[in-house]
């Protein structure tokens, strides 16, 4: 994944199928232009391609991998993360109501919407054009914004606006675990934040995320751990020590588990998938 001159566009390319990668997906918009990815949370799965788009609207921790990718034919991707200021703000200028939403995931997959899709190809050509990104980039993307509030997705979206909303509580608790995951998670501490008793936040968080608090800090833990590894060579002891774990087989066995390998081999494995990156 390249990041842009463009604050919240991402680009993304790959040359062939890759392995599932585990990560915490930001509220985003991903529209791909050629080949096709599936996204899982749980035992909850999603494919998407150039005729459906993938709506996160809360951080997630999703496993992601492209199924559908060549050298002839590439897997390309934008991922546009949502501007939840810009978000509240339209919701606030075009919402006379906020009706619940039936029942609507936090992450989904849509078809294709062409005036959606045009926004967003107007947004990455402005990377060819470096001097209109300031004036241009925030009107494109808060139509775009204006398109996912008048699309299907629109009802959770305007949802979370609503400060007492059980998804706005949530997104709360996980913005709380993420900004201390290294530090040892406390369940009153966190339902505080997000206003919430903690046998509320138990039963909403597990309804939105599919994992309870504590296991969602443990792949926030381990995916760093593992960025620690790769991209600065810090050692199973000390990624494991830097993310909060006290006891390296505990860390070792946990990590295992979530990658598939032990730390070192899980490592070695990447480091020598020369074209590894960490896709959306």
């Amino acid at each position: 994944m390249i990041g842009t001159a463009v604050q919240r566009l991402s680009l993304i390319r790959a040359n062939r199928p890759t392995e599932p990668v585990p990560s915490v997906y930001e509220a985003s918009l991903c529209l791909i232009a050629q080949g096709s990815k599936r996204v899982s949370i749980g035992d909850h799965s999603l494919v998407y391609d150039a005729s459906r788009y993938l709506l996160v609207s809360v951080d997630l921790p999703l496993v992601g991998h492209v199924i559908d990718a060549s050298s002839a034919e590439p897997y390309l991707c934008c991922k546009i993360d949502l501007d939840q200021a810009a978000l509240a703000d339209l919701i606030i200028a075009t919402s006379g109501h906020l009706s619940r939403p039936a029942d609507l995931p936090a992450l989904a997959v849509y078809p294709g919407d062409p005036d959606l899709v045009d926004a967003a190809c107007r947004l990455v050509k402005l990377l060819d054009q470096p001097e209109n990104i300031p004036t241009l980039a925030p009107l494109i993307e808060r139509e775009i914004l204006y398109r996912l509030l008048t699309g299907p997705h629109g009802p959770m979206l305007r949802h979370m606006a609503v400060a007492n909303s059980h998804l706005n509580q949530v997104s709360r608790a996980i913005a709380k675990i993420r900004g201390g995951f290294h530090e040892r998670l406390r369940i009153d501490d966190i339902a505080a934040a997000a206003g919430m008793s903690p046998s509320s936040l138990h039963e909403h968080f597990k309804t939105v995320t599919r994992m309870t608090p504590l296991e969602y800090q443990k792949q926030l833990r381990l995916q760093e751990a593992r960025r620690l590894m790769l991209a600065e060579g810090a050692s199973a002891g000390t990624a494991g020590f830097a993310v909060g774990y006290d006891s390296p087989s505990q860390f070792s066995r946990e990590y295992r588990r979530l990658f598939g390998a032990p730390p070192r081999r899980d490592i070695e494995r990447l480091q020598m998938a020369t074209d590894y990156m960490a896709v959306i």
